[in-house]
């Protein structure tokens, strides 16, 4: 009679995406990011009902209240620009740095979690939880927004309209087109997470970088060279609002962001291939 051989976890094993997802969303960081993201058309629709609506002009902001469509555009619009920087920013540069800062970095790699695999599970969960708090700021900005302002079609500031399912879609597309023009913020982010054994410091350094790019690119004296700026095109989402789409900017923005993303993301891989690894 044989007995049979102890089952002995391999490198390729460690760390699976569920597990390390599960650990994620327990943090009070993750909870607190997703239910501030939740709040904020609430906010927005009582800073609307307190001060009135019939602000004048015809803007996307002017037209806030004019449907649900238009109330979740407004809401993606105050977003983009810094809110969601911060949330990517937070994901990502707390993926590595956290580990470090709490000292439990070299005990995972004992265990042993190959390097490219840990920063590979960190990089695709913080991912998801970077795009389920985008689609969940949106999709509680539709439902707000459509309880409140009912379902008429999405009216742009030209005066255009869409009717009530082809602005959802719209929306929808425009939603996965931050996704992408974010995912620059989001290589940084990793790449300064590898850099810097302080969460803050990875968070912090990217978002202030993002701000940097963002004051740059309102210098018109540099012109076109404005245009290779990452954060260039954040708003070329908003091209999604007319009855055509104008699918350059948007085409654009797509490959600059995720150009500068495979650039910080490789770079990150290769210092932390290499990192001396003490915390």
């Amino acid at each position: 009679m044989t007995t049979a051989e102890p089952m002995t976890a391999t490198p390729a094993d460690t760390l699976p995406l569920r597990t390390e997802l599960e650990r994620q969303l327990r943090r009070r960081r993750t909870q607190v990011t997703f239910g501030a993201l939740a709040l904020l058309p609430g906010i927005l629709a009582a800073a609307f009902a307190i001060g009135g609506s019939d602000a004048g002009g015809a803007g996307l902001i002017e037209l806030a209240t004019h449907s649900g469509l238009n109330f979740t555009a407004f809401c993606l619009l105050m977003s983009v620009g810094f809110l969601l920087i911060v949330v990517v920013a937070l994901f990502f540069g707390d993926a590595i740095a956290s580990e470090a800062s709490w000292s439990s970095l070299r005990y995972l790699l004992a265990i042993p979690v190959p390097r490219g695999r840990l920063l590979r599970q960190k990089a695709i969960v913080s991912a998801g939880l970077s795009t389920g708090a985008i689609l969940l700021l949106g999709a509680v900005a539709l439902a707000l927004g459509t309880l409140l302002y009912g379902a008429d079609p999405l009216v742009n500031p030209y005066g255009d309209a869409l009717a009530y399912p082809t602005g959802v879609v719209r929306l929808l597309l425009g939603l996965g087109i931050v996704v992408v023009g974010l995912s620059w913020v989001a290589g940084l982010a990793l790449l300064l997470s590898v850099l810097t054994d302080a969460p803050l410091g990875a968070v912090g350094g990217t978002v202030m970088i993002a701000i940097v790019v963002e004051i740059l690119d309102q210098v018109t004296a540099l012109g076109s060279l404005r245009d290779l700026l990452p954060g260039h095109f954040s708003f070329a989402w908003t091209r999604v609002l007319a009855p055509v789409i104008d699918w350059p900017d948007i085409v654009t923005g797509a490959f600059s962001s995720l150009a500068y993303a495979c650039v910080f993301g490789l770079t990150a891989w290769t210092l932390f291939a290499r990192k001396d690894i003490t915390s």
